[in-house]
């Protein structure tokens, strides 16, 4: 399979379960949709994910972004979309996949009051179908690598 295809499978996977059996939104007003005081934020894209944004709606856009990953690119948004729009990134928040399942993503601390349940606190459904897509994902190598680049950043958040 192709990146862009194994994204699209992995998205798939995360179309209709969320973190919560509610709109998980609303228990922090969508602070994960927003940037932060310096207009910063948006999620990372997988490989070849990028393909899916070719025609960005009005106040989205794709930046480079090395601070996590070496070429990385970010898709900021306005911070509002259809769950159909949005990037693997976003359907996996604040999960991040791991060769094994899943675990909580370090990065969401800042934002996500649904970290201080961690995994126990999530609809069961939405955990396996990470899992899954983790499963999906780590069979191909860009993917793996990309997976295995947030990981090791998600160490280094461990020393702050």
């Amino acid at each position: 399979m192709e990146p862009l295809e194994t994204v699209i499978a992995a998205r798939a996977l995360l179309e209709s379960v969320t973190p919560l059996k509610r709109d998980c939104g609303r228990a922090c007003g969508a602070a994960c949709c927003q940037s932060d005081e310096d207009g910063q934020g948006g999620m990372l894209l997988f490989p070849g994910e990028e393909a899916l944004y070719t025609d960005l709606p009005a106040g989205w856009r794709i930046e480079p972004d090395d601070a996590v990953i070496p070429g990385g690119r970010l898709l900021i948004c306005d911070g509002r979309c259809e769950r159909m729009q949005r990037p693997l990134s976003c359907r996996l928040f604040p999960l991040l996949p791991t060769r094994a399942g899943a675990k909580m993503d370090r990065r969401a601390w800042a934002v996500c009051p649904l970290m201080e349940s961690g995994k126990r606190g999530l609809d069961p459904r939405f955990v396996e179908a990470a899992a899954k897509a983790g499963r999906l994902l780590y069979a191909h190598p860009a993917h793996a690598a990309f997976l295995d680049a947030l990981h090791a950043y998600n160490e280094q958040l461990k020393t702050f």
